[in-house]
């Protein structure tokens, strides 16, 4: 038996210490391919974020270029140097970005211009050009008059934009409406770090303007025409960093801006600036040390989630363990059971049957034989009934199917007659007792002898025969009676505390080798718990055992 057991620890140890060293294995595995991911996931943040970085750094950009910049048109080229001015302080105001506005109050006529654009009988030329900016002179706000051009040269923005309308009033195709992206796109110019804007006139403008580069009109019309030219400064540009924890820095540099080689120790990247700003770009660069931080922190709750994950698996597997082990336990106590019942009653049944066939087979029989052969048959047949009435009083009680009978009883005469009926069977069993603080209660008178008889049975059989002694007392104590059996026998061993009044569970020594079903002490537990009390036990090897009840005392 010590041989099977040892043998099942050594295999359930070894399977304990595989799934242990699997379940380690795969934790770290897959603890490390989360940070793989974690890494690869960040880097590919790095690179893609920066779209995040552009759309909200150029975002004031945008909102200028669809939304302020159409306000000129609501003008309908009547803009004034006053008005002008006002216009573009609010545009300096809200878009630090642009840096200086050249103001080009012009006109359309079919008569020729000395500046400006001449096509057939088509002429665009500036009246006057103002500039606008907060590092302008004052005295140097008018740059051009018809009357006094101080040899200022009207220029390529002017030209530029000059020649892209006529081009579009050339090909312009008077019998549809034109979509205003299209009038947007081909009246205003795009250049490096510039925009020139042109008012869009109205499409009845354009028919006449259409006629004007074929020929003279009667009477000669005169149309005003602003155009605007807002030097950009890409520097001015407020760069906004929706992820401080990605990107340690960003800064605006041109294209060809080409940094020293750090991809050992740094990460980098960088996208292009839309439009005006084409020939600059946004440059991202963190440290590695930077980036794992982020790392890290993305990590973390994946980590947290596997570990849970992982907890749970060797939660469900321990549980599964216990219950194998629980079930094995439950097993082996089950097949001690049947064992020794077996032999609890084969014994009895055995000696009866010998005792029969010997007064069977016997021609006479003296009285002393009759004498012997009937006491045998009376004591095994006594032994088989206690035995049977155990296990009927056991399953009884577990099942709350028997009264709780409440009697009034004296507790010396009670000890009393149990001393005697074990001292009759007993003669080697020195008994004491002592009653203190109380001398009857209610209880019941059958049930409680029954618990009596067993922690004395047992008192007896577990000592050895030179300290079979038992020393039983009973107080008044807080309200309750506090019974205490003191022995001075061979004693529990600690770790099997909490497993003796567990059903069929036997410790294994030398006075249970002869078969014990195991339920004696679990009847104990069961009887106690049936009268509302509670039982304990202390203990020590080679010392003795001290098993104490507590009973509600009903006077």
């Amino acid at each position: 038996m010590a041989s099977e057991k040892k043998d099942g620890y050594r295999k359930n140890f070894s399977l304990i210490l595989t799934f242990i060293v699997l379940m380690s294995v795969l934790f770290l595995l897959s603890l490390g391919l989360a940070y793989r991911f974690s890494t690869k996931y960040i880097e590919n943040e790095f690179v893609s974020e920066k779209v995040k970085v552009l759309e909200q750094s150029i975002k004031p950009y945008n909102d200028f270029f669809q939304k302020k910049l159409p306000e000129v048109s609501f003008y309908n080229g009547y803009l004034d140097s006053a008005t002008a001015s006002r216009f573009v302080d609010t545009v300096l105001l809200e878009y630090p970005f642009v840096s200086k506005v050249i103001f080009y109050d012009s006109e359309v006529s079919n008569t020729p211009v000395n500046d400006g654009l001449n096509t057939g009988k088509f002429s665009f030329g500036p009246k006057n050009i103002y500039q606008f900016g907060s590092l302008v002179p004052s005295d140097s706000i008018r740059l051009f008059s018809i009357n006094d051009t101080r040899n200022f040269i009207v220029g390529d923005d002017f030209n530029a934009l000059a020649l892209k309308l006529v081009s579009y009033i050339e090909s312009l195709d008077t019998t549809r409406i034109p979509t205003q992206d299209e009038l947007f796109s081909n009246f205003s110019n795009v250049r490096s770090n510039k925009i020139t804007y042109l008012n869009i006139p109205r499409l009845e403008d354009l028919k006449i303007y259409k006629d004007m580069l074929r020929k003279t009109l009667d009477p000669s019309p005169v149309y005003q025409q602003d155009m605007l030219s807002f030097q950009l400064d890409p520097y001015k540009i407020k760069i906004i960093n929706p992820r401080p924890l990605l990107y340690q820095y960003i800064k605006m540099a041109p294209l060809t801006y080409d940094p020293l080689d750090t991809t050992a120790v740094y990460l980098s990247t960088e996208i292009t600036l839309p439009g005006p700003f084409s020939d600059y770009k946004l440059f991202f660069i963190s440290s590695k040390s930077f980036i794992d931080k982020e790392i890290f922190s993305y990590f973390f709750p994946i980590a947290l989630a596997i570990l849970f994950f992982y907890g749970i698996l060797v939660l469900v597997a321990v549980l599964i363990y216990r219950n194998l082990n629980i079930n094995q336990k439950m097993f082996k106590l089950q097949y001690d059971f049947v064992n020794n019942l077996t032999h609890e009653f084969k014994t009895p049944v055995s000696v009866i049957k010998i005792a029969g066939n010997n007064i069977k087979s016997a021609v006479t029989l003296t009285e002393r034989e009759l004498k012997l052969y009937g006491k045998i048959l009376d004591e095994e047949a006594d032994k088989l009934n206690g035995l049977m009435n155990k296990l009927l009083a056991f399953t009884q009680i577990e099942n709350k199917s028997i009264q709780l009978n409440r009697d009034r009883i004296r507790i010396v005469d009670f000890i009393e007659s149990t001393v005697e009926s074990h001292r009759l069977k007993h003669p080697d069993f020195n008994f004491t007792y002592e009653v203190s603080g109380v001398s009857t209660f209610v209880t019941d008178p059958v049930l409680l002898g029954s618990l009596f008889d067993n922690l004395a049975e047992n008192a007896y059989k577990y000592s050895p025969p030179e300290r079979k002694k038992l020393h039983i007392s009973a107080r008044l104590i807080k309200g309750k009676v506090v019974f205490r059996f003191t022995d001075h026998g061979i004693g529990i061993p600690a770790s099997e505390i909490n497993n003796i009044f567990k059903k069929f569970f036997r410790i294994q020594n030398q006075y249970n080798q002869n078969g014990s079903v195991g339920l004696g002490l679990a009847f104990c537990k069961e009887l106690v718990n049936f009268m509302e009390g509670e039982i304990t036990v202390k203990s020590k090897v080679n010392k003795g055992s001290e098993f104490k009840i507590v009973l509600p005392y009903n006077d």
